[in-house]
């Protein structure tokens, strides 16, 4: 790309931006060398690792990229036999530290890639966890080595902290001496050339035998190693020198782990300084609020509501701006502080930025074609060295961009003549927009020229377009206008500033009819496309308008189906009320009949079970009747055909097992037996449960019989809520009551102790409950309940 152009259009504030956005020296290298490029492949790529780091950022937040250091020259050291320092280790261990958390970030094992572009690139990341232990367990900072670093380091540094006590205590029996006293200069003990001293008076020197290492500035003092402990620190300086062989000897056996490992931690290295740049990106894109633009094949840029990413997001007014085969060369015109330059650099910093793969601050919708090269003559550049006018500046960059400029190539003049002769510079500016029309190359030009306005009228493949601009309130409003050439307005300005009206019609008569009568039709447009704007706006509030009498339609028809399901959830609860007192019932007549049993005749006994039976009959049928069916609204979508009497079934609406007594009727009901109950069902309301092989079975003591042999002494509420479980446990404690089977297990486990709570408080109420407690060892303990059952 144009250097010129790069700057011209402020592409390297865009890379200061982006810069400021890495977290390491090495994602800043790669920021600061990024350029646009002009291969599809390459392009496609970029967009990708943005938009994967982007949404990456949205959806899991900050990435755990920091810490990231250039480790080339450490990892050559350890290669050629030489060990670190601790600082470098500690380095290194960043580094490698940062590899293990990216790895451990993005690890994504139950679903598909979601990004692909840097998953790979994590995939191929190296973890060295016992380097990284190594570096923990021994080093403590850049300047101390840790004691469990080795036994060998823990025993000498013991070792020197002993002799260090023997030798200040040896000191302070001489300092504490009253023979020593008068020599003394202070009673302390100090450090020199790492030897204890004491400081011994000048005068006292031959009373202190012993090794002079030091002497005060006034020469008074002399600090003396004295001849008792002379020995003592000899071995105290062997321990140090021993401390410092083993330090280097574990500093050599870390170095050389990373010396084995040297070519997969460089590997480590490259792919985080890429990934520290591509996420980069994506903190740069959410900043911009921008998004991934469609680089299209065809030679047509879209540029939908665009912003100019170093203008506020929130001052800022979108620009949508388009060129295409047919279109290819744009005239802009308006005013001056209108917003022109603006447009143009926008146009071009977001095509360099696109190809560059960053996101670009527009709607989506936006497309862009690549652009093999892109040429901006923005700015007066004149030269004082060069001996060159603005006009020459400008020109000696024309000529080199016509030079250049190819099919594939976007070209931004910015105005396009202006510096000379006006009739001279308009000439000259429809002579290069014809030779680049000819080119088919893709320009944008800004001008003041009244002739290229009407050049852009009369020629096919060129567009007017103008910056729109408030004559009441004398400022521009930003908006671009295709299709419309802008007024200069002049005259309208002066007026309004307060120029005299006489001076005003004077200078209209000095300038062209044709220019005036352009100028007066340009404003007619203006005023007929001001007023359809109002119109369109007209347009959009009763769109959205209806749009909203339509959204609290349906609002309206979605709680009127919500309560629908709210009253029908209401009647179940009533229908299931209804249900336990029938339910009541039936344990009732069953307690009577096991009262009647011992002493009455079967004849009576019969009798009371038919009674007991009309009964229950005519309550369910109450029940049809108040609830409207709704309680035994068929529930199975693939209900059972050719039911036999003697087979088991499931009653869904109620979750109740029963057996066929008599076959399907012509209205699709079938009779069933449930409990002591008999009721008719709908077949759609029935589950085959299994199905019986031996002929039709009827009669309470024959259905008991069956339940007997198959019925389970415990019930698994494990997983269940305390709805679900209570209404469980209550018919398996019928069904145990009613065959006589007791003692019952209730499985409901630990948990939070409510399930077990609940079930508890339950079978204080139950009539059939004779008594309860919690299991012991080998039973289940506290996550079982144990029933024994009334006779």
């Amino acid at each position: 790309m144009n250097e010129r152009s790069l700057r011209a259009l402020e592409y390297y504030k865009i890379i200061d931006l982006l810069v400021d956005r890495c977290t390491s020296q090495l994602g800043k290298d790669l920021a600061l060398a990024l350029k646009p490029s002009s291969e599809d492949s390459k392009i496609n790529e970029m967009q990708t690792e943005t938009s994967e780091a982007q949404s990456i950022l949205i959806q899991r937040g900050n990435v755990p990229i920091d810490g990231i250091y250039n480790v080339d020259g450490f990892i050559r050291t350890t290669e050629i036999g030489s060990f670190l320092d601790a600082g470098s280790l500690l380095k290194v261990k960043g580094v490698l530290a940062v590899a293990r958390r990216m790895k451990s970030f993005i690890k994504n094992k139950n679903e598909d890639a979601k990004w692909p572009t840097i998953e790979s690139l994590i995939s191929t990341l190296s973890t060295f966890r016992e380097i990284e232990e190594k570096i923990e367990q021994c080093i403590i900072s850049e300047v101390e080595i840790s004691d469990n670093a080795s036994s060998a380091l823990r025993k000498i540094r013991k070792s020197i902290t002993l002799k260090n006590e023997a030798v200040k205590n040896k000191l302070n029996k001489i300092i504490t001496s009253q023979a020593y006293q008068k020599i003394l200069q202070d009673t302390i003990v100090t450090l020199r050339q790492n030897r204890y001293v004491v400081p011994v008076k000048q005068e006292h020197r031959l009373s202190m035998p012993g090794v002079v290492h030091d002497k005060s500035s006034s020469g008074a003092t002399l600090f003396i190693e004295p001849m008792a402990v002379v020995e003592l620190n000899n071995q105290l300086r062997e321990l140090y020198i021993e401390e410092k062989k083993e330090i280097e000897r574990i500093l050599m056996e870390i170095s050389a782990m990373i010396a084995e490992r040297a070519e997969e931690i460089k590997s480590n290295q490259i792919i985080l300084q890429q990934l520290d740049f591509i996420f980069a990106k994506g903190k740069l894109s959410i900043d911009m609020k921008a998004v991934e633009p469609v680089l299209s094949e065809s030679n047509s840029l879209y540029l939908k509501n665009a912003r100019h990413p170093l203008l506020e997001v929130d001052e800022v007014v979108p620009t949508t701006i388009w060129l295409t085969k047919e279109q290819s060369i744009l005239v802009l015109t308006g005013p001056n502080t209108g917003g022109k330059t603006v447009t143009l650099k926008t146009v071009g910093l977001l095509s360099l930025l696109a190809q560059s793969g960053l996101h670009l601050p527009v709607d989506f919708g936006t497309k862009l074609p690549i652009y093999d090269s892109i040429f901006a003559d923005i700015g007066d550049e004149q030269s004082i060295e060069q001996s060159l006018s603005t006009f020459s500046s400008h020109m000696t960059n024309i000529v080199n961009i016509l030079d250049k400029a190819t099919s594939k190539s976007l070209v931004l003049f910015d105005e396009l003549g202006a510096g000379t002769d006006p009739t001279e510079g308009a000439a000259l500016a429809m002579s290069i927009l014809t030779h680049l029309k000819n080119s088919r190359t893709d320009v944008i030009a800004t001008t003041h020229y009244s002739e290229l306005k009407q050049f852009a009228l009369v020629n096919k493949g060129i567009e007017n377009a103008s910056v729109e601009f408030d004559v009441e309130t004398l400022r521009p409003t930003y908006k671009l206008l295709i299709g419309i050439p802008g007024k200069s307005n002049a005259f309208e300005i002066s007026r309004k500033l307060g120029l005299p009206e006489f001076l005003i019609e004077d200078a209209k008569t000095l300038i062209s009819k044709e220019n005036i009568e352009f100028e007066d039709l340009l404003q007619n447009i203006e005023k007929n496309r001001t007023v359809v704007e109002k119109e369109k706006l007209e347009i959009q509030k009763i769109r959205l308008e209806t749009e909203r009498i339509r959204q609290d339609f349906i609002e309206k028809k979605s709680k009127i189906e919500s309560q629908k399901g709210e009253i029908i959830k209401k009647a179940k609860k009533e229908a299931l009320k209804i249900v336990k007192e029938a339910k009541k019932e039936s344990e009732e007549v069953i307690v009577d009949l096991k009262k009647m049993k011992a002493g009455i005749e079967e004849k009576e006994i019969n009798r009371q079970i038919e009674a007991s039976k009309k009964k229950l009959n005519t309550n369910i049928e109450a029940l049809h009747e108040s609830i409207g069916g709704n309680l035994f609204k068929a529930e199975n979508n693939k209900a059972p055909v050719d039911l036999k009497p003697g087979e088991t079934v499931k009653i869904l609406s109620i979750n109740q097992i029963g057996y066929v007594l008599d076959k399907e009727d012509e209205k699709g009901q079938v009779l069933i037996q449930v409990g002591i109950m008999k009721v008719k069902m709908d077949v759609s309301n029935l589950k085959r449960e299994k199905e019986e092989k031996s002929g039709t079975k009827t009669g309470v003591s024959k259905i008991l019989n069956l339940r007997k042999a198959n019925i389970k002494r415990e019930i698994d509420l494990r997983g269940q809520n305390l709805e679900e479980a209570m209404l469980e446990v209550n018919k398996f404690i019928d069904d145990c009551y009613l065959v006589g089977v007791t003692p019952i297990t209730i499985i409901h486990g630990v948990g939070t102790g409510v399930l077990a709570a609940g079930i508890k408080q339950m079978l204080k109420k139950n009539g059939h409950v004779k008594n309860h407690r919690q299991g012991k060892y080998g039973e289940g303990g506290i996550g079982v309940t144990i029933v024994d059952l009334k006779d």
